[in-house]
């Protein structure tokens, strides 16, 4: 299957939103006893939904977190930074997907004044 640049932003989009997601999660419950970080590894996320089956989208439990007194090894500044960036590529890939797509309504647009 071949895929197009709509396909393939529309997964990266996705999937980085399903990280967003979780990374809000995350901070909701920094101070929830005995919670565990959860994050989800972009590229076999992206793989999955742009159709390869033997990819998984599912999130993992982080294995760098420090565990605190309460069993919870979610750390605020680790949280905030990978959510800055999260969202930093969220909007690179719209930018981008923005102007593809205004390039290819302006390519396909006729041109009334025959120049």
């Amino acid at each position: 299957m071949q895929v197009g640049f709509l396909d393939f932003y529309g997964g990266v989009l996705s999937v980085q939103q399903e990280r967003a997601d979780l990374l809000a999660n995350n901070i909701a419950n920094a101070d929830t006893p005995n919670y565990k970080a959860m994050d989800v590894s972009f590229d076999s996320a992206l793989a999955a939904q742009l159709g390869d089956a033997g990819a998984s989208a599912a999130p993992l439990y982080r294995a760098d977190g420090t565990v605190g007194l309460n069993g919870n090894d979610v750390s605020l500044d680790t949280e905030r930074v990978e959510a800055a960036a999260n969202g930093e590529q969220m909007l690179a890939a719209t930018a981008f997907l923005h102007q593809a797509t205004t390039d290819m309504v302006t390519a396909l647009r006729p041109n009334p004044g025959g120049i």
